[in-house]
């Protein structure tokens, strides 16, 4: 057994045996005093007795269960004050406080759950039902996104239509809305997400920040469309707004188990009480372990498993009615079996006979493989690595003035990225390195104020700055003696020099760059009903951004001659560069929303918007001019400019149902976008400014709930992306080596004018749907319900390629889940299975560096399967 096999057993045992000694202390938690007798009846908000609910007294084993009437009566050794905890299917589990003994029975009161249209959101800053909030929002509680498996953001993409992420690794992500938000394909640290991704207010600068697994959420609210003027940090395209749950008082734990195939083992525990008086505490675990789905025939290894482990502590003091002081803390580290791209075919480019990639490996004498990315088998030579540890503290103070509430959010967090990978995607020693080693520091500082100012007009008002660091270590580049043929264009003249021995053997780059930026703003947002249910909502953000930019690039090994010829051939590879630069920028932009809501059933909306992406910079290398000097030019990238149409129509046709529409446009200026490039040295791909983009389209979703016994839910998203103008695209993998006549005179091209082409990353059609059936039941004596659900997602073809490419776009596809079991307010056990059909596709596809005519691509998971069980106590 190798080491890692082993370090990974050994967390795994730290993270039983870490449960298995927490779990006797929170069953055993009882005290003896005189026993006395405490009785009352339990109902309904309409008056109505709720048979059978079940009555706890917290921090005990002693139980009882109400009976027909709701009556009930429960013996105790405790002494007041302590608490009651009464719960009952479909129904909230509420506390309520003893503070005596008495003679009298007790009324107890328990609230129905939600109704689907009473959903609480606080991306207003302020709570408010979901259905009265003009914004197009989706919202997934944090319950019904662990039923459903989704216990990180990619799995949320199948929920929400509208979502997109794509990843090859965690810090290869992009998060999009819309298709909008982030570069798609290989991330350039230089460049800003257009997507706000926020944890109890808590800003996330990384992409990889969403590849961590879910730590005791309590609600995720995903915002369509440009938030700016709610949110610190510029969303130009949407927002994520995720809250966790807060500590409690009163003593509460739960776990939960889920095992698998592929040797799937995830477990979770999270424990809250009192540690003195107005201060509790919550301590959250989650450990995560699968073996790979890839098969390395050379290593006799699997690649792409799981290896996550996640912490999440939190103090919660609460002197008084008007001030909340939360301080929180989380570290998630993650050292997966690595996430292999796999060779997804060879197509022929414009480039001679003797550049094409079968002609090339065949001199290398390597047989080309049989291309099967469906046998999930691959033979690269070099080991994948993703290793990363993300985190941070938080304060978060609460205090009450007025009708409203201020608050500070302070923050640090920090990422820390160790990767290695093969980019050749076989096993040639060409392109055998390439590991971008990262260190990120972000400080971040919010206030504002929230509340109804007065009857008729509420609102937010707040500044906003972060503060970050990002370091690039070491991050190298190498490529082996096999690389010599790849870059050689000929077998005659100088070219013929690539032949000598050992003259690219080991030779690479090692490159340390470091970008400091800031970002501050002002921004506010106001409600202000100035006729009978006709609202005016205007907001407005002034933005100031500036980043500076030390990149140092250095060349290593390879042969070591004085020979000019020989460097000459070399430098065509790799060749040092240096460059530093400043850049900064202002912005004010806003918003205005009209929104009449005649009835509580019924809102109607529109807003205009302009929004801001910060100016970008170049840190993976720049191209060469023709004498070989690196394009400055192309080292600072414009910053986007947006201007966003929306119209929404909110509606509550029946009792238990809604149906919500919503129609936008968004034209993006300077569409900031990652482009290929031929070039090894620029680490494939850099950025790069689309004159003109246009998005626009439709969604619709609904839901309905029949009582307690179903719940049905759909989501339909029409996406349009094009360049509206794109007169410098890189050429796509199979037109490399085109060339057109410039003054009579056949000239190699590198770039096509892709105007009217569309987006990558953009389906025009994406579509989800789920239901649940459930039915009263009893396991033992444990009252609560059986039932069967299911979801299926839907996304149609789209372009995996900056420019529209024949070859690189991703097939469409079908993923069905369904879980069936049981479920109670105390225990839940079911067994689920994701993607049943075990469709075959792929997340995204890319080509390789070079040009030559290989692709690869990121498989999606096949069907997993397996069970859970979830204990709350």
């Amino acid at each position: 057994m190798d080491f890692r096999i082993t370090k990974q057993t050994i967390k795994y045992q730290i993270m039983k045996k870490v449960l298995l000694f927490i779990l006797p202390f929170l069953l055993s938690a009882s005290f003896t005093f005189a026993q006395s007798q405490i009785t009352g009846i339990i109902k309904g908000a309409n008056g109505a007795p709720v048979p059978n609910a079940t009555v706890l007294i917290r921090g005990t084993k002693i139980t009882t269960l109400a009976n027909d009437k709701g009556e009930f009566s429960i013996s105790t050794k405790q002494e007041p004050p302590f608490y009651l905890q009464v719960s009952s299917v479909g129904y909230k589990a509420q506390d309520f406080q003893i503070l005596k003994f008495q003679d009298t029975p007790l009324e107890l009161t328990l609230v129905e759950n939600a109704e689907l249209d009473e959903i609480v959101v606080t991306s207003r800053r302020r709570s408010e039902v979901l259905q009265d909030v003009p914004i197009a929002i989706t919202v997934i509680g944090g319950q019904a996104a662990e039923n459903a498996g989704a216990f990180n953001v990619n799995r949320l993409k199948e929920l929400v239509p509208s979502v997109q992420l794509y990843a090859s690794n965690a810090r290869n992500t992009t998060l999009n809305i819309r298709g909008l938000g982030s570069t798609f394909g290989l991330t350039n640290d230089g460049i800003d997400p257009g997507v706000g991704f926020y944890v109890d207010g808590v800003y996330q600068a990384r992409p990889a920040a969403t590849s961590t697994d879910f730590l005791d959420i309590e609600q995720i609210e995903i915002l369509r469309g440009p938030q700016g003027t709610l949110f610190g940090k510029n969303t130009t395209a949407g927002a994520f707004n995720i809250t966790t749950t807060k500590p409690t008082l009163v003593p509460t734990a739960k776990v939960e188990l889920n095992v698998g195939n592929y040797n799937f083992i995830q477990a979770k525990t999270s424990v809250s009480g009192a540690v003195a008086k107005n201060l509790a505490a919550k301590l959250a675990i989650s450990g995560t372990q699968r073996d790979g789905t890839i098969y390395n025939t050379r290593e006799e290894r699997r690649y792409s498993g799981q290896n996550n482990l996640g912490f999440k502590g939190a103090l919660y003091f609460t002197p008084s009615d008007k001030l909340q002081v939360l301080l929180s803390s989380d570290v998630s580290i993650q050292h997966p079996a690595g996430y292999p791209l796999v060779i997804a075919g060879v197509t022929a480019t414009e480039r001679s006979a003797y550049r094409q990639y079968a002609k090339i490996v065949s001199d290398l004498g390597y047989q080309q493989p049989k291309i099967d990315p469906f046998s999930r088998e691959i033979n690269t030579n070099t080991p994948w690595k993703q290793d990363q540890s993300i985190g941070g503290i938080s304060l978060n103070v609460d205090y009450k003035i007025g009708n409203g509430t201020l608050t500070s959010t302070t923050a640090w967090r920090f990422w820390n990225w160790d990767p290695t990978n093969d980019r050749d995607f076989s096993e040639l020693s060409a392109l055998t390195k390439s590991q971008g080693n990262s260190r990120h520091d972000q400080y971040s500082q919010e206030v504002r104020y929230a509340g109804n100012l007065t009857e008729k007009l509420s609102g937010v008002i707040g500044v906003f700055a972060l503060a970050q660091n990002l370091k690039g270590l070491s991050q190298t580049e190498e490529v082996g003696k096999d690389q010599w043929r790849f870059v050689q264009t000929a077998a005659t003249g100088a070219q013929a020099g690539y032949t000598t021995p050992g003259l690219l053997d080991g030779f690479g780059i090692k490159t340390n760059s470091t970008i400091k930026s800031l970002s501050a703003a002002i921004f506010a947002q106001a409600d202000w009903e100035f006729i009978e249910h006709l609202h005016v909502l205007p907001g407005l953000r002034f933005t100031y951004d500036k980043k500076d930019v030390d990149y140092d690039r250095v060349t290593y090994g390879g042969l070591q001659t004085t020979d000019p010829a020989l460097l000459a051939l070399k430098a065509a590879v790799y060749a040092n560069q240096q460059f530093n630069t400043s850049t900064d920028n202002n912005n004010l932009s806003g918003n205005i929303t009209l929104s009449y809501r005649p009835t509580t059933k019924l809102n109607v909306y529109g807003t205009f918007s302009t929004a801001y992406k910060p100016v970008g910079v170049n840190v993976g290398g720049l191209p060469t001019t023709s004498t070989g000097e690196a394009d400055l030019s192309l080292a600072v990238v414009k910053p986007e400019y947006v201007q966003h149409y929306e119209f929404g129509l909110k509606t509550k046709p029946v009792k238990g149902a809604i149906v919500n529409l919503t129609a936008f446009n968004t034209d993006i200026k300077d569409y900031q976008t990652n482009v290929q490039s031929p070039q090894l040295g620029v680490n494939r791909g850099y950025l790069a400014n689309a004159e003109k983009v246009n998005v626009k389209g439709l969604e619709v979703d609904g839901s309905y709930q029949l009582e307690r016994f179903l719940t049905l839910n759909a989501a339909v998203a029409y996406l349009d992306g094009k360049y509206k103008k794109f007169t410098n695209a890189p050429l796509p993998l199979e037109e490399t080596g085109h060339t057109e006549l410039v003054n009579g005179v056949a000239t190699q091209v590198a770039f096509k004018d892709a105007s009217g082409g569309r987006l990558p990353g953009i389906s025009k059609w994406n579509a989800s749907g789920g239901a649940e059936f459930s039915t009263p039941g009893k396991v033992g004596t444990r009252d609560g319900r059986f039932f069967i659900a299911g979801d299926i997602s839907y996304r149609s073809e789209y372009s995996s390629n900056p420019t529209p490419s024949k070859v690189l776009n991703v097939d469409g596809y079908t993923l069905v889940n369904a879980r069936i079991g049981f479920k109670s307010d105390k225990i839940s056990i079911f067994g689920w299975s994701r993607n049943i059909g075990n469709t075959k596709y792929f997340e995204q596809l890319q080509a390789a560096a070079g040009n030559s005519g290989l692709y690869a691509g990121v498989l999606g998971d096949p069907r997993t399967y397996g069970a859970t069980l979830r204990y709350a106590f």
